[in-house]
């Protein structure tokens, strides 16, 4: 297989963490979207959306992180990243989506370069836009999750809704939000860093 890769993107960061719990071996093709290498011809002609991550699976390319790792959890079964009875895996994509669909289109590269670029806002005014969107975003999965003291977001292994907080708590470090609010959040966050698949997933491992 084949992924075509920026290093901080979180979505990409959620495909290399799944591909790494499933011990499946990949290729990395970086597309530096700082570069615009997204928006390429030749990136254009295998993901029309010109948007990272892309996973070519030997049967065809895939776009889109999550139907990504759900394409990697049926083909190969082992561990599982969506466990449980329909209920407990509705719940587990449940708390995915909230971060990959409510909190990451606010604050990814693209919306972020519009808002500095074609709005004139300021470096400060990006910012405090970044922590408003995480701060609402965060403080619900904050309550949603405190009342369970397993390690991971939904039991005793990591799943599809550990795959996504982990690269958005990235972010969070990044653009140095307060962290106190979110304990919860925060010993998941550990509790993910300390396995490797996490660990080499990681952007400064790229």
């Amino acid at each position: 297989m084949k992924l075509y890769d920026y290093v901080r993107s979180s979505a990409a960061y959620r495909v290399r963490i799944a591909l790494n719990l499933k011990g499946l071996a990949y290729e990395a093709s970086p597309v530096s979207l700082l570069d615009g290498a997204q928006g390429s011809n030749d990136y254009r002609a295998l993901n029309p959306t010109c948007l990272v991550p892309s996973l070519d699976t030997g049967e065809g390319v895939l776009g889109q992180s999550l139907a990504i790792i759900e394409y990697l959890d049926e083909r190969y079964p082992e561990p599982a990243l969506l466990p449980g009875s329909p209920f407990e895996r509705a719940r587990i994509r449940s708390l995915a989506q909230q971060v990959a669909c409510d909190i990451h289109p606010l604050n990814n590269l693209r919306v972020l370069k519009y808002l500095t670029g074609e709005l004139g806002i300021s470096e400060a005014q990006k910012t405090s836009w970044y922590h408003h969107w995480l701060q609402q975003g965060l403080a619900p999965l904050e309550q949603q999750l405190s009342g369970s003291d397993t390690p991971f977001c939904c039991g005793d292994t990591p799943g599809l809704a550990d795959i996504c907080l982990i690269p958005q708590l990235y972010n969070a470090h990044r653009f140095k939000l307060d962290m106190t609010p979110y304990p919860r959040l925060t010993a998941i966050e550990q509790a993910c860093n300390r396995l490797e698949a996490f660990h080499r997933a990681h952007p400064d491992q790229q």
